[in-house]
């Protein structure tokens, strides 16, 4: 974990505050960004011990386009509980231009559309970024997917909406609910038959855009990615508050979740996306879990966002 200097309001010494994860070619990390030393990663591999506290408030993380952060001007405080580590005025201004939103249509990169596979009745069909390489789905926990064709965003975006009326698949799902599936996934054999049996229909409908360049059928799996063989069953989901202590060690990483086996021995999950925003101490790797831990049968959430 990067240490720095201490903050005015804080004597302690100095914590950076946590982006969130992210996943590229080397896997997972946690991004960790600091007023005066910039933005550093610290991979999530498996065994690896995790152990901090976090400080006495979560802040807004500003807004990141592309490579370029921009801090929130208030540094106003997000509420501990929500999963966007956004204000609401960098929320908005995250949207005013953006794929997601539907606010930014002049991107002249291509654009791939996929099917993703998340369980059994939870298969999706989204738009990526082709430069991106396959890190969104990734980054939204994926099982399993295949891409459908690539062309321009307008193009895919149109593609997007076709498959997702005459397949009957949506463009999200509650998050809980992709937890609950990857506890006990079938085979990849099984989710790649469901998958070539909806890349098979849509490469047939009719109402696809010309400009989208139809891809054949290539399942990717992400069990070895996400080490699915080390996922724990029913694990209790960490509730971060100020001043609490986490520690243990990494069994996996799946999206933006860490299972981790507390010092105690206890089965955990950690959201990144709540962690994002608060700031860090490290701590001893022998520390107890003074964390909150909910049951998971009490988790409720909205539908993650799309982009």
């Amino acid at each position: 974990m990067p240490q720095g200097r201490s903050q005015s309001q804080d004597p302690r010494p100095a914590r950076w505050q946590c982006a969130g994860a992210r996943w590229g070619r080397g896997g997972p990390a946690l991004v960790w960004l600091h007023p005066a030393q910039g933005e550093r990663l610290s991979p999530l591999t498996p065994d690896r011990p995790l152990s901090f506290t976090t400080g006495p408030r979560r802040a807004c993380v500003g807004v990141r386009r592309g490579a370029r952060h921009t801090p929130c001007p208030a540094g106003a405080e997000v509420p501990a509980s929500v999963v966007s580590a956004q204000c609401p005025d960098c929320a908005r201004l995250d949207r005013s231009y953006s794929v997601a939103a539907d606010t930014r249509t002049d991107d002249p990169r291509p654009y791939d559309v996929y099917l993703a596979w998340f369980g059994a009745e939870l298969v999706k069909v989204g738009i990526t970024a082709a430069e991106r390489e396959g890190a969104r789905l990734l980054e939204q926990a994926a099982l399993s997917y295949c891409l459908l064709g690539r062309g321009p965003l307008m193009a895919a975006r149109r593609a997007e909406a076709v498959l997702g009326a005459a397949l009957g698949v949506p463009d999200r799902f509650p998050y809980a609910a992709k937890r609950t599936a990857r506890e006990a996934p079938p085979p990849p054999e099984r989710r790649a038959a469901d998958l070539a049996a909806l890349h098979q229909r849509a490469c047939g409908l009719g109402g696809l855009p010309e400009s989208l360049a139809l891809a054949p059928f290539r399942p990717v799996h992400h069990d070895a990615a996400f080490h699915l063989d080390r996922v724990r069953p029913a694990p209790g989901l960490i509730r971060l508050v100020p001043e609490a202590t986490v520690a243990g060690r990494i069994d996996a990483v799946a999206g933006p979740d860490i299972h981790l086996t507390s010092t105690d021995g206890r089965a955990l999950l950690l959201d990144t996306r709540q962690l994002a925003g608060w700031p860090l101490a490290a701590d001893a790797t022998d520390a107890p879990t003074t964390a909150p831990v909910a049951r998971r049968e009490r988790e409720a959430e909205a539908p993650e966002g799309l982009f």
